[in-house]
């Protein structure tokens, strides 16, 4: 399988959003009777999306807005909201600098060290909400935070960084032995992220509750750019979730599969779950909402890196609540909002009740999905074409 880029040399062609098309058949349901939920380490949601660990997206007063609202936040514990006790006076520094600025702004204000007792002071914020509380952190920082955060009262915790694998090397530290991790955390924990087959089953063998698909996707992410890697999200979910259905197969137990970035709309989102993930992880869409720490702004989370930043800051704007983000009424025409009612009626239109059967929808390879009679909204730069 593959196609020839050079004298002995094949390369496989892979597939994102913008190259597929999903098809009904021969049943139709009512919207209202569709069943969006998923479960996620044991713990059911509303909405099948969770809010992505970046400072410009997910502090506590957003994540326990959105757990309120039946959906996952995650909070980054190397971000902003455990180096600052108060976080309001470093993210205006980040909003209000100069675009040319922006990387040394944000390489400073990362500079600040990380506080253990934040740490334990936000989970716990959030669990006095009385709403879940997830948290994420790099490989190298999940064996300290990791107890903190679960002891604190954390309900699933993510181990995720550009790329992870379960055979990691280095001379300059002992790598995190995630089986070892994973069962000695006692809570549900989630890995990522990965686009690859092979890497998802050594994945599920750890023990994990989930697995994040998805390298360089990302609004604000350049680590494609930086690093040339990557696979377009749907060849990458479809990859994953191969794995994912053999590996229960095999042993019984159903580890999900969380497409992470690369969704601008909701057709994006349905496309997603259509080629097999259980749940997804959006930054730039909840970046939009008025909740949203970084009003209007959001930045890769390896952006802060010393010497190799893979992020840049962006602007989206602020366009509406998160409740009208996740549930409407939608007050734009292009997609970004209501995206729970987007998925359920692209479900009811395509004959399905739920996650588990939007997976097994017929799709179609279409690289004219959207332009064909488009002109209008292009030359206007309205609905599909903004």
């Amino acid at each position: 399988m593959g196609m020839w880029v050079g004298i002995g040399r094949k390369a496989r062609r892979s597939y994102g959003f913008d190259e597929v098309a999903l098809v009904p058949g021969e049943l139709t349901i009512n919207p209202n009777d569709i069943d969006t939920s998923c479960e996620i380490g044991g713990i059911k949601f509303q909405a099948p999306i969770m809010a992505s660990s970046m400072d410009g997206v997910v502090d506590v007063d957003f994540a326990i807005t959105m757990g309120k609202l039946g959906g996952i936040a995650v909070l980054h514990l190397e971000g902003i909201s455990t180096r600052y006790e108060d976080p309001e006076e470093a993210l205006e520094r980040i909003i209000n600098c100069d675009a040319m600025e922006s990387t040394r702004v944000i390489q400073d204000v990362y500079s600040e060290p990380i506080k253990k007792e934040l740490i334990s002071k936000r989970v716990s914020e959030i669990k006095a909400a009385k709403v879940p509380a997830i948290v994420s952190c790099n490989p190298q920082a999940a064996g300290e935070f990791g107890p903190i955060a679960r002891d604190a009262g954390c309900d699933i915790f993510i181990v995720q960084s550009t790329v992870i694998s379960v055979r990691h090397e280095s001379s300059e530290y002992k790598p995190l032995d995630l089986q070892k991790f994973c069962r000695d955390m006692k809570i549900p924990v989630l890995l990522g992220n990965c686009v690859d087959y092979k890497v998802a089953l050594s994945l599920m063998a750890t023990g994990c509750r989930g697995i994040f698909v998805g390298i360089g996707p990302g609004t604000a992410c350049t680590s494609r750019g930086v690093l040339g890697i990557g696979v377009p999200q749907i060849t990458a979910t479809c990859d994953c979730a191969a794995a994912r259905d053999f590996y229960c197969k095999k042993t019984g137990r159903y580890v999900p599969i969380i497409t992470d970035g690369g969704m601008a709309t909701g057709g994006d989102i349905c496309k997603a779950f259509a080629a097999g993930a259980d749940a997804i992880m959006l930054g730039n869409a909840f970046a939009r909402a008025k909740e949203a720490p970084g009003k209007g702004y959001h930045w890769g989370m390896a952006m802060p890196h010393p010497s190799l930043p893979r992020g840049t800051r962006i602007h989206v704007g602020t366009t509406g609540t998160l409740e009208e983000i996740l549930y409407g009424p939608a007050r734009l025409d292009d997609g970004t909002q209501n995206l729970v009612g987007a998925l359920a009626t692209s479900m009811g239109n395509l004959g399905v009740y739920n996650i588990g059967e939007m997976q097994l929808v017929n799709m179609i390879i279409a690289p004219s999905i959207q332009t064909e009679g488009k002109v209008y909204q292009t030359a206007q730069r309205v609905g599909m074409r903004k």
